[in-house]
């Protein structure tokens, strides 16, 4: 669809469009000399490295001074544009969530939410892990069927596969509880995993316009239709997708940090750039098809 320059130039043009309407109402603040880059280029280098699988930040700048510095002729320090880059973590959450609510991600009527873990280390390496002491714990994976120290990232998406909320616990964080901070703006039907499997739950979202449905336990007899059951499954197939996408390509499950504020940056730039290749890929019948978003590299 397009070469890899036709996509560095669409990218720019999807994230300074966006930022500028952004930036009306939220102007970005400075401090000292302005930069040398303007944010909707740091932010392009990000979002596309990031669809290359080129996740580290040295290695974000490395690529792009040594490839692309005709498009970039501002490109300097690499200090600078790491710093740069890890100042604009809230406008990469923004965005996301401009361009989620532009595909339509919070007027759909059905959503789908999920966790998965983000681990610092294995559970033999933990005890020797100085990294995120008073953030991070030891959570259980029960598709890996491990235990691992780390991070839960929790995710919701709408019918279409757009992420519309993504937040981050410890390991051990409850589902239930994230849930809260993921369904501010959605309405209509949100299928999830056992995980959130509460009568309690179901009642009080009931009431906020939200028909929570999840599987039930083999010793629970369901009253659902098996066909309902069986579009569920299916349904449920599409987060999974994501998920995948996000931990193969765009590496989510790579911490690469080591404080709070360059982790929540990096989770953000992924978030973001799944976002902007589904805009860029929105015209296709399959918008999560990204392989061949870019035709040569």
């Amino acid at each position: 669809m397009f070469s890899i320059e036709e996509f560095i130039i669409a990218v720019f043009c999807c994230v300074d469009d966006v930022l500028i309407e952004i930036t009306q109402v939220y102007p970005i603040k400075r401090r000292g000399f302005a930069p040398s880059l303007r944010e909707s280029e740091v932010l392009t280098m990000e979002v596309v490295a990031e669809f290359l699988g080129i996740d580290a930040d040295k290695d974000i700048w490395k690529y792009f001074h040594r490839h692309w510095l005709g498009l970039f002729p501002q490109l300097k320090s690499r200090y600078a544009f790491i710093r740069q880059a890890a100042n604009c973590w809230q406008y990469k959450e923004l965005l996301q969530q401009k361009l989620a609510q532009i595909l339509g991600a919070f007027s759909e009527q059905l959503h789908l939410i999920d966790g998965l873990p983000i681990p610092l280390c294995g559970f033999s390496r933990a005890p020797n892990c100085r990294s995120f002491k008073s953030q991070a714990d030891y959570g259980f994976c029960a598709a890996k069927q491990q235990t691992y120290y780390g991070f839960h990232g929790h995710l919701i998406i709408s019918g279409t596969g757009v992420i519309s909320g993504f937040t981050l616990t410890p390991a051990n964080g409850s589902e239930r509880e994230a849930l809260w901070d993921l369904i501010t703006r959605v309405k209509g039907l949100l299928i999830g995993d056992k995980g959130y499997l509460s009568q309690f739950l179901s009642g009080e979202l009931e009431g906020m316009g939200i028909n929570l449905q999840t599987p039930l336990r083999s010793n629970m007899s369901d009253s659902r239709s098996q066909s309902s059951v069986r579009l569920m499954q299916r349904f449920r197939r599409l987060i999974e997708t994501v998920i995948g996408q996000l931990v193969e390509r765009f590496h989510i499950e790579k911490i690469r940090a080591r404080d709070m504020w360059h982790l929540t940056s990096r989770l953000n730039r992924k978030i973001l750039a799944h976002t902007v290749c589904f805009w860029l890929n929105r015209h296709n019948c399959d918008p999560l098809q990204f392989d061949d978003l870019v035709t040569e590299y």
